[in-house]
């Protein structure tokens, strides 16, 4: 699918209907705006109650994180 949108004055861009229902957003739902490259990548934001157990069996060692790495 390809669907195109104008930045308007006030910075703002509407989402083409197409991708709004293919992806199923509703009005007011929360989104993050993550830079990639040159462009942007546009996420919805999870309701908390998506992300229980999310993590189920995971190892709580052995981890990294940012103090590791080069």
């Amino acid at each position: 699918m390809t669907a195109t949108a104008t930045l308007s004055s006030k910075f703002q861009i509407s989402i083409p209907k197409a991708v709004r229902e293919e992806q199923r957003w509703e009005a007011g739902q929360e989104f993050v705006f993550i830079p990639k490259g040159k462009g942007v990548l546009v996420m919805p934001v999870p309701e908390l109650e998506a992300l229980a157990g999310i993590a189920k069996g995971a190892r709580t060692d052995g981890y990294r994180d940012r103090e590791d790495r080069y």
